[in-house]
């Protein structure tokens, strides 16, 4: 409607805008003001308080879930029998105030009959809405989406 001359002038003044932009200053940096001090903001207040590894509600939720995400997404009837020789395997290996977890390893007997090597840790504050503990575990052989591969490396220390 317009011709080949309007669409080129409209490209040629979006170029020439452009190329303004990114030489124009940005601006000068300012000091933070009163209202962005985030003062009554003091940061996380972790505790260091997390369950020993062989909390019995900790190995519930980690079979529990097992179960579920086996039947829901592999369709599969697997599920974890027990889990023995849990020990600890480190406990706030990371930097200084980051969040406390608690890392343990033990060996998870499934239902198939095969015993493998489970690692978990259970955080501080990670569970539901931040308000309770956490629990993130893998078994050896069975992370089908490869979430902590390789061999659970991911999900230790």
């Amino acid at each position: 409607m317009f011709g080949k001359a309007w669409s080129r002038g409209v490209a040629l003044a979006a170029t020439v805008l452009a190329a303004s932009f990114a030489v124009l200053p940005a601006g000068s940096a300012a000091a933070a003001n009163l209202f962005e001090l985030n003062f009554y903001l003091s940061g996380p207040k972790f505790d260091g308080v997390v369950p020993t590894c062989d909390a019995p509600w900790a190995l519930s939720k980690i079979s529990s879930r097992f179960t579920q995400k086996e039947s829901s997404f592999w369709s599969s009837d697997l599920v974890i029998v027990s889990i023995d020789g849990v020990r600890q395997t480190a406990f706030r290996p990371g930097p200084p105030h980051t969040i406390p977890r608690r890392y343990c390893s033990g060996v998870a007997q499934v239902s198939d009959g095969v015993n493998r090597a489970i690692h978990y840790s259970i955080g501080e504050d990670t569970g539901l809405l931040g308000a309770a503990w956490g629990v993130e575990w893998c078994v050896e052989g069975l992370d089908r989406n490869w979430a902590y591969n390789p061999r659970c490396k991911m999900a230790r220390p």
